[in-house]
């Protein structure tokens, strides 16, 4: 079933954006904060891109995060308020690359420099109509450093709207090809495109989070027009795409925490939804991402007691901010008694095999991978940072310190290259908690390794 924007609106909406902006104007740049420091236990180089504590976040690890020129790696700031910035990786020059704010996730294109986002129509409504839009990134950069910006209008085009009715959250993400977008749709739409019979699942674990039903839909970044993909009897969230395949896409049963069944994927046209990983009660699958063009990390959770007489199965204490997910409500799921470790999926034979596991603490969380196969990554707890050679299975923490007090987890992902990681961290902050964006480079003798 498709569903028609109005593209008359559109102009309306590029209009709106071309009018002053009480916001910082697009282009504006902000001095090099770039500052590379070693690593005080493991000794390897770590390249500060921000050093100074101004709230910055990178880019959650299922999504791309640097230009296809692989100059700029994109991130989220407070150094201009509800916009999104662009660091340049050699020089460290900060560049503004949004006017009038964004919404949910940043979705950065790996064949063209451009940037797209979601923005509010309305921000004094929490469920408005949201604009889809894109941001030429190579006009910004050059009219930027040339010292000559142009209305925001010149650089930001509006691609279509999704009417408040459709609004179901800032989750997005771009297709292969570049052309279609694809994002989370509320309850009450969800429910029209639900198949008859569809037992709708309810909220899973202490979160109270997970109810269904809800649904993806997408859009054409050309002429706006919508194509509703498919509806499920849970809560999605983190939706991506395979960056290369057009049309593949891999979300998750959202619950806060352990879900009954996390990972998902479907094709752009609603067909192939499955399962991506089957898991059992005993399994706490998390944080997927696609790595390779037929491969998805995950991280099967080992950081909870193993069960005995007294505590079933859990440690039966809250989530203190750093040791999360020991609430008893989460069921038996999370221990060591069975497989776990950082885990890799092949979306094609549906084989899985476990890359590799830390020895004790909390086992691996936020995971990812280099696009040739090579390496696997991951953090922990402690906000360690592991690096994994899939041919050989050796595993080598390259960094430590980043401090479990950190306002938000390392989220390491792989550049497109595979020689370097970028985290966030809170390793230069005086109140432990204020984040910065950094890189990690593959140690060279890892790099210069060669396999039979």
């Amino acid at each position: 079933m498709k569903m028609k924007t109005s593209l008359l609106i559109a102009p309306l909406f590029v209009s709106l954006l071309s009018t002053p902006s009480l916001h910082a104007q697009i282009g504006k740049r902000f001095p090099s904060e770039r500052k590379v420091i070693k690593d005080p236990v493991t000794g390897v180089p770590l390249t500060f891109l921000t050093s100074t504590p101004a709230g910055d976040s990178k880019i959650y690890q299922t999504h791309n995060q640097w230009t296809s020129d692989g100059q700029w790696l994109i991130f989220r700031s407070n150094r201009a308020k509800n916009e999104v910035l662009a660091v340049n990786e050699k020089t460290g020059d900060h560049v503004q690359v949004t006017e009038g704010g964004y919404t949910g996730m940043l979705c950065v294109a790996r064949k063209s420099m451009k940037l797209y986002y979601m923005h509010p129509t309305d921000t004094t409504k929490r469920n408005s109509a949201l604009q889809v839009i894109e941001t030429d990134l190579a006009k910004v950069f050059a009219d930027s450093k040339a010292g000559h910006m142009q209305p925001a209008s010149v650089y930001q085009r509006v691609c279509g709207i999704i009417s408040d009715s459709l609004n179901g959250g800032g989750d997005m993400a771009l297709d292969a090809e570049e052309n279609n977008v694809y994002f989370r749709v509320n309850r009450s739409e969800a429910a029209k495109h639900l198949a008859p019979g569809i037992k709708l699942e309810s909220n899973f674990g202490p979160r109270n989070m997970g109810a269904g039903p809800s649904g993806l839909a997408g859009m054409d970044l050309t002429t706006g027009e919508m194509k509703y993909i498919v509806s499920v009897p849970f809560q999605i969230g983190h939706i991506q795409t395979n960056p290369w395949v057009p049309g593949e896409i891999v979300f998750c049963w959202e619950t806060g925490g352990k879900s009954p069944q996390r990972t998902w994927t479907v094709m752009a046209d609603g067909t192939g939804l499955r399962p991506l990983y089957p898991e059992s009660e005993y399994e706490w699958v998390t944080h997927e991402a696609v790595i390779t063009k037929d491969e998805v990390a995950m991280a099967i959770m080992g950081h909870r007691k193993i069960a005995n007489a007294n505590n079933n199965g859990a440690t039966g204490t809250a989530w203190n901010g750093v040791n999360p997910g020991q609430e008893a409500a989460w069921g038996p799921s999370g221990t060591r008694e069975k497989p776990t470790g950082l885990a890799i999926v092949n979306l094609r034979t549906r084989e899985m095999v476990i890359a590799g596991q830390t020895k004790s603490g909390s086992g691996l969380w936020h995971v990812g991978g280099s696009a040739d196969g090579r390496w696997a990554v991951g953090d922990d707890f402690s906000r360690s940072i592991y690096l994994i050679d899939r041919h050989t299975g050796e595993m080598l923490l390259l960094s430590t310190g980043h401090k479990a007090t950190a306002a938000d987890h390392p989220h390491p992902t792989m550049s497109p290259d595979g020689t370097k990681i970028e985290i966030q961290s809170a390793m230069l902050s005086a109140d432990n908690r204020s984040m910065n964006i950094c890189i990690i480079p593959v140690p060279k003798q890892w790099l210069n390794r060669k396999y039979n």
